[in-house]
C-alpha cells in the first residue's frame, strides 16, 4: 500500500467515521479520518447512517493506488491517416475538443477505465499494433 501524506488529503475530502468497519483498514475515507482528526479543527464527512459497513459500501474508497496513463500522442505515428482520423473521431465523442487534447498531451491523466476506452477505439479504427501511453503515474484514486 502507498503511503499517505496528510498533504495529499483535499480539505473538503468528506472522511467516515466508521473505524469499526471491516473494510477501515483500506478504505482512503477511513485513513483520511484517522489522519486529519489530529490535526484539523473541522472535517467535511459521509452521513454515517449511509454507510453499509462492507464491501458494498457508496463511499468505499480502495487505497491501493491504481495505474494512471498519461498522454497518447505517440499513437498518430503507428497510424495510417484514415486510422488517426477514425480514432479521433471516436475520442472526440467522448470528451469534445479541449478535454481530448488535454488527455492527449498528458495534462489531465487518464483513469483506467479512460484507458481501456482509448485502446478499444484504436482497435476500432482498425490498428492491431498493441500502443503504449507516452508515460504511467501510480496514484491513489480519491474520486475517480
Amino acid at each position: 500500500m502507498k503511503k499517505i501524506n496528510y498533504a495529499d488529503i483535499s480539505n473538503d475530502y468528506p472522511v467516515c467515521l466508521h473505524q469499526d468497519c471491516p473494510m477501515a483498514d483500506t478504505c482512503l475515507r477511513q485513513i483520511a479520518y484517522n489522519m486529519l482528526v489530529n490535526n484539523d479543527r473541522t472535517m467535511r464527512i459521509v452521513n454515517p447512517t449511509q454507510c453499509s459497513k462492507n464491501s458494498d459500501c457508496i463511499f468505499y474508497r480502495n487505497s491501493t493506488p491504481v495505474i494512471y496513463a498519461l498522454g497518447f500522442s505517440n499513437f498518430k505515428k503507428h497510424m495510417l491517416p484514415d486510422q488517426y482520423n477514425n480514432f479521433m473521431d471516436v475520442c472526440y465523442q467522448r470528451w469534445n475538443r479541449n478535454p481530448l487534447y488535454e488527455r492527449r498531451r498528458g495534462v489531465k491523466a487518464l483513469t483506467p477505465e479512460d484507458q481501456n476506452f482509448v485502446l478499444n477505439a484504436v482497435r476500432t479504427a482498425g490498428v492491431t499494433k498493441d500502443l503504449k501511453f507516452d508515460n504511467y503515474e501510480e496514484k491513489l484514486n480519491w474520486y475517480d
